[in-house]
């Protein structure tokens, strides 16, 4: 059921009859029919972030911290909550439990990109000389648009206008600073062959929260599916019991 998120503007899928007990947010491109297995036996909002979904777009390029005081503010009153995030979403879920601890009690992370384990790769030549070239306007609009479909990554692609802005912006952030400072139990969920979001980079992740474990699902890759779901499933219904 499609519901609003207490005084906000916000909208999310809501679970259950009784008061809120977990907040689930998506990853990039998604929407929060990804948690519906998940939040189901539970009383929990998977929200539509801004952007997606059935949800309008931010009215500026948002980062990942405006959204999480967007989300608290629609919360306040009702935590602390289990947060679990995939992806974009756990971006956010992390910035929400180190900026506002008093609404969550338990964060759950998958596939979420925290940090850098290599350098930023290079963009290709071709790129470069449209980017200089459409910099002193010999290149016009149009053209540069082209480069931009034939180089930028599949959700550069697809993004446009303030969509593609928060995307270029999120994907410069870096998380370990506010990982230091959540102060709640965190438990992550990997895929061992999760790529967006490499094992490597969770690991390294790992060793700056105060109170986290981190749980590898062999076999599974980024998204929530398969028994990466089941085992998400399984760390969202341990935080509720603890």
């Amino acid at each position: 059921m499609l519901t609003t998120v207490g005084n906000s503007s916000l909208v999310a899928e809501k679970f259950g009859t009784g008061p809120t007990e977990v907040v689930a947010l998506h990853g990039w491109g998604r929407s929060g029919a990804d948690f519906a297995t998940i939040l189901a036996p539970h009383n929990g909002l998977a929200l539509h972030l801004p952007g997606f979904g059935p949800a309008p777009e931010p009215p500026t390029a948002w980062s990942s911290a405006d959204y999480a005081r967007e989300i608290a503010q629609a919360l306040e009153g009702m935590g602390p909550l289990v947060v679990v995030g995939h992806s974009f979403g756990g971006r956010i879920a992390v910035r929400l439990a180190a900026a506002h601890p008093h609404l969550v009690s338990h964060v759950v992370l998958t596939g979420v990109p925290l940090t850098r384990v290599s350098g930023p790769s290079t963009p290709k030549l071709g790129f470069r000389i449209a980017k200089a070239l459409h910099r002193v306007n010999i290149l016009p609009d149009q053209a540069m648009e082209s480069a931009r479909q034939k180089y930028g990554s599949l959700d550069y692609r697809k993004a446009s206008g303030v969509m593609r802005e928060i995307l270029v912006r999120v994907i410069a952030e870096d998380y370990l600073d506010d990982a230091s400072r959540v102060s709640c139990p965190v438990t992550m969920v990997w895929g061992e062959g999760d790529k967006p979001a490499p094992l490597a980079a969770a690991k390294r992740a790992l060793e700056f929260f105060p109170q986290a474990t981190l749980r590898v699902v062999s076999g599974a890759e980024h998204l929530l599916e398969g028994t990466l779901e089941q085992e998400v499933a399984s760390a969202v219904a341990d935080a509720l019991r603890n």
